[in-house]
């Protein structure tokens, strides 16, 4: 994994069997749906991250709080030292968006297992119905840093600028407008459908391979250039919800070094369901509101 820009966040199946029990690490099953794979059968020691309950506000339509986040990570027994490895149902989407949501908390030692859930069960490596405890710690972060997250406003401005770059990694159909969400999400989906203005559509499943690993460097790097998407621009990610483009937004920022890289988690939910904003469909066309 050194063809990598920044190897040093991810991990190996082999890597992580071999630290299960070191007290320096914390491992993190982040499930959209904890009832389908957690409490099945997860990593032995790892503990459970609800997407719903614990990385979003249960009030705002927000990612958690600088409060939530201490909360969270003082209840698993972390500190600011503590290497966390995440991984999780659905390749990782949501694994990738906590390791985005941490970094924008501060944390230092946040890891992907490489190839997620999936390869270590495909491996027939040991996995457990029994839940961890850990002893409480007081941990506390620094303020949030913006840079690596875009709101509307942030899109607005880019449209059409030179030297930014918008990355839809929805599926195609999403992008084409022929429907606004996945059909098992169709509760989060939006008055319009298509896509922002502009942006390029990589579904970010291009990004791994069939074992849910991701692909090498020169490949990653000749799927983006393939659509103007390069290091010298200022990138933006976005999905539905902003799960799948946290993903995009790792690949991206870790795996290609690209210095400039934020994900709008408001994404097609905000953009497709707001007043007057512009939207394009498939032949490229601007949609008057």
């Amino acid at each position: 994994m050194t063809e990598y820009a920044h190897p040093e966040v991810l991990v190996t199946t082999e890597w992580l069997a071999g630290h299960l029990t070191d007290p320096q690490v914390r491992v993190l099953e982040v499930d959209y749906d904890p009832s389908a794979s957690y409490e099945l059968g997860h990593i032995p020691g790892s503990t459970l991250v609800d997407w719903k309950r614990d990385i979003n506000d249960p009030v705002r339509r927000d990612i958690l709080s600088k409060e939530q986040f201490e909360h969270l990570l003082s209840r698993i027994g972390a500190t600011p030292d503590t290497t966390l490895v995440l991984y999780g149902d659905f390749r990782n989407w949501f694994a990738a968006f906590a390791f985005w949501t941490f970094r924008i908390y501060g944390h230092a030692d946040i890891r992907l297992l490489n190839g997620g859930r999936r390869k270590w069960i495909d491996e027939g490596r040991e996995v457990t119905e029994e839940t961890p405890s850990f002893t409480a710690t007081s941990y506390r972060a620094p303020d949030a840093d913006t840079s690596i997250r875009s709101f509307r406003g942030d899109v607005e401005k880019a449209l059409g600028v030179e030297g930014r770059a918008l990355v839809d990694v929805r599926s195609p159909a999403e992008f084409k407008g022929e429907i606004s969400a996945p059909p098992e999400y169709s509760n989060e989906g939006a008055q319009r459908a298509g896509h922002i203005p502009g942006a390029a559509n990589i579904p970010w499943a291009q990004a791994i391979q069939d074992d849910d690993t991701f692909k090498p460097a020169d490949a990653l790097r000749e799927l983006y250039a393939a659509q103007g998407v390069t290091a010298d621009k200022s990138v933006i990610t976005y999905c539905r919800i902003g799960e799948r483009s946290s993903h995009t937004w790792f690949v991206l920022s870790y795996l290609l070094g690209f210095p400039t890289v934020s994900n709008y988690d408001g994404s097609w939910s905000e953009w497709g369901n707001s007043v007057g904003l512009p939207i394009e469909k498939e032949a490229r066309e601007a949609v008057a509101v």
